[in-house]
């Protein structure tokens, strides 16, 4: 590694200028990879919900729709704008009071529920349903609800899953660059504060923003990545990488007292002791992050590469880019040292140590209500009642349960052979089902007072392609409810018994499917996760006991921070409760590890128990520190500020993991070390001194 050291040191100009032309072409396609706004569009293609909106889009020509509410408008003025709005691009139907009007039917023969629907005159409310021939998420619905919104000028309010994508991503537009500048000035006053130098924090942001574009910009491979990632990308990679180059920056120091003289020759013997060092911290991150591509709901697997990948350019940069910086400004830098601001904590070590017993006591009360709220904290799944309320499509959504006491909207697709009696009266059936405000299809509009004749093609052919029946379902209630996700069940049970094969779709089945699959994802995540860093622990320390408990502290710190939000009635996202724990034991481990080796080292040389276990703390305490601190700073102002709450959540979960694992580290690694120093003595490799060794071997040959 010395070797490699020497060279980067002797290239380090024409690694600089290879790295800043890089920043070029992966800027490019960083702005060219496209943003995935839709959470759904992550379930696995082959259930039904989803067989079945690729189904809406091929045989029908439909995917997205949105409900329209207008209100105060009459009905000349209402017909002018359906016929705007289908005009629109990729706007395939509107269909409203006046296209049913268009069928040269007198109202009174339809059903009075369907007239119902589109109006209610006490609140003076009109609405009409906007089909498009492209998916909810698709750029080209994207688009066309934009330009409807433009068409209106505020005088309707677009409700649908298509609409709160568009809202989200104006959001997201809006809010990302700040999420970036928010990481970056409050990482900037930890590093000022914790470090010797006011000007190398600086080139640590700068040469860890050059390995976040490198990595956004890498991104094109996938084809896409969605808007969590987008957002969440730049400040995790910023807050997991950061301990690179503050390891990177002291080892350099060391080595400048040794080599007062030979800038070049201290450099290259930090980088190569970085090396060693820093690939075997960040694999337990990245393992962490690969934990995550085992989900089946497959944004894990979006967000898993993507912070993967990040935490290797985050290496690869801490190892050439910042030395390159480091020694091309040595004599800038030099000039801008100072004292660290944060006082010096030895002390802590024999305090702790001298009163551990205490440490794991408190640390046992705290456990028991922990795994408790652990167990019990609430998560929600319903992304729209989330969002901030004056968006566009939560004022819609509300209308629409205000006016019209309409929440969500089911589809059901079956087969076109089912008998018109069979499918009447399955319609019948649901129509029946607590809580659907309509249910209508072709076979429950046609009979002796309308004849299939007096329907439009175009109308039929929206209803019965020839190969499927569509249903239209219109629930009272809202996505993601107990009432909602009862009310699908029963709506299942129903077409089944009529059509084996028959597919209910939308928004509502969408998401209880997405309740199911990311319960189950949820274990294996962290059963993944825990594996994969026991067995890189296993192999880095050589034990078999200290994998236990390294992961042991750890994952208790994650029950904490998952429980807190049970007691201060909190609900969090549902992805929160899956990339949380994973994200913490792969970042925050590394805490464990360095005081671990500290400790290994000190016991090897033969220093006795208590005073290895209190160097070992008191030598890393600093180190940790500020790393957590760095950590909580990256996450902690995005999560404060940011109007989407499930980036808020996970943001805010994500600072106080680091916290809460800094005084797992701090307090109670050191306490189970002397409780169990017996133990992991003689369960691990590299503990006992070289004499103690041979006196044990000597021993064994005399008897």
């Amino acid at each position: 590694m010395l070797s490699l050291g020497k060279k980067i040191v002797k290239f380090r100009i024409p690694i600089l200028i290879l790295s800043f032309l890089l920043l070029i072409p992966c800027g490019i396609t960083y702005v060219n990879t496209r943003i995935n706004y839709d959470i759904l569009s992550y379930l696995p293609s082959d259930i039904d919900t989803m067989k079945g909106q690729e189904i809406l889009v091929d045989e029908f020509g439909t995917g997205a729709f949105s409900v329209c509410v207008v209100e105060d408008m009459n009905r000349s003025d209402l017909a002018k704008l359906e016929k705007k709005i289908g005009e629109v691009p990729h706007v395939k139907e509107v269909i409203g009071y006046d296209a049913i009007e268009d069928l040269s039917l007198p109202m009174e023969v339809l059903p009075e529920s369907v007239r119902e629907v589109f109006n209610n005159e006490e609140k003076n409310s009109t609405l009409f349903m906007v089909l498009f021939d492209t998916s909810s998420s698709a750029d080209e619905t994207l688009d066309g609800i934009e330009e409807i919104q433009k068409i209106t000028k505020g005088q309707c309010f677009l409700s649908g899953m298509s609409a709160v994508v568009d809202d989200i991503k104006k959001v997201c537009n809006t809010e990302a660059v700040e999420y970036v500048i928010l990481a970056v000035v409050l990482t900037a006053i930890v590093l000022t504060l914790t470090m010797d130098s006011f000007l190398v924090p600086v080139f640590f942001l700068l040469s860890i923003g050059m390995a976040i574009v490198y990595n956004l910009g890498t991104n094109f491979i996938t084809g896409e990545i969605s808007f969590i990632t987008k957002a969440l990308a730049a400040v995790l990679q910023l807050a997991v990488t950061l301990d690179y180059s503050i390891f990177l920056w002291h080892s350099y120091q060391e080595y400048r007292e040794k080599y007062p003289k030979q800038k070049e020759r201290a450099m290259a013997h930090a980088i190569s002791s970085t090396i060693v060092s820093v690939i075997g911290s960040s694999i337990t991150t990245v393992a962490g992050f690969v934990a995550m591509c085992f989900m089946t709901f497959t944004l894990g697997l979006d967000l898993g590469i993507v912070m993967a990948k990040g935490v290797i350019f985050g290496v690869i940069g801490c190892v050439t880019i910042l030395p390159s910086m480091i020694l091309t400004f040595d004599n800038a830098i030099q000039k801008t040292t100072h004292k660290p601001i944060i006082p010096d904590l030895g002390r802590i070590g024999k305090f702790v140590t001298n009163q551990y017993i205490i440490f794991i006591v408190i640390f046992a009360a705290v456990m028991v209500p922990s795994i408790h709220g652990y167990r019990n904290t609430s998560v929600y799944y319903d992304l729209v009642g989330t969002l901030p309320k004056d968006l566009n499509s939560v004022i819609a959504n509300s209308k629409l349960a205000n006016d019209f006491d309409m929440g969500v909207t089911h589809m059901v697709l079956a087969d076109s052979n089912l008998s018109s009696k069979d499918t009447a009266n399955m319609i019948e059936e649901i129509d029946q089902v607590e809580g659907v405000k309509l249910a209508v299809g072709l076979d429950s509009i046609i009979g002796p007072a309308v004849p299939k004749e007096v329907i439009p093609d175009t109308y039929t052919e929206m209803l019965d392609n020839g190969k499927y029946k569509l249903i239209l379902a219109a629930s009272e209630y809202k996505n993601a409810s107990d009432e909602v996700n009862a009310q699908v069940e029963q709506i299942r049970t129903i077409i089944k018994g009529y059509d084996n094969n028959a597919m209910l779709i939308g928004e509502a089945p969408c998401t209880k499917d997405l309740i199911k699959i990311t319960d189950k994802d949820f274990k294996t995540v962290s059963a993944v996760s825990i594996v994969l860093v026991f067995i890189i622990i296993l192999l880095v320390l050589r034990s078999i006991s200290l994998p236990v408990i390294l992961v042991a502290v750890i994952e208790a710190g994650i029950f904490i921070n998952m429980g807190i939000p049970y007691f201060t009635h909190t609900t969090i996202p549902f992805i929160a409760s899956i990339v949380i724990g994973t994200i913490q034991l792969g970042a925050t481990v590394d805490y464990a590890i360095l005081m671990t080796n500290k400790y290994k080292k000190l016991r090897y040389n033969g220093v006795e128990k208590r005073e290895a276990v209190t160097g070992a703390l008191t030598s890393s305490l600093q180190s940790v520190l500020v790393s957590a601190l760095s950590f909580f700073a990256a996450t902690f102002g995005v999560g404060m500020y940011s109007s989407i709450d499930m980036i808020s959540s996970i943001c805010i979960l994500l600072a106080r993991g680091a916290i809460i694992s800094f005084l797992m580290v701090a307090f109670v690694l050191p306490a189970f070390f002397m409780i169990g120093d017996g133990l992991i003595v003689n369960t691990s490799l590299g503990f006992k001194p070289e004499k103690t060794k041979f006196h044990d071997r000597f021993k064994m040959r005399k008897a």
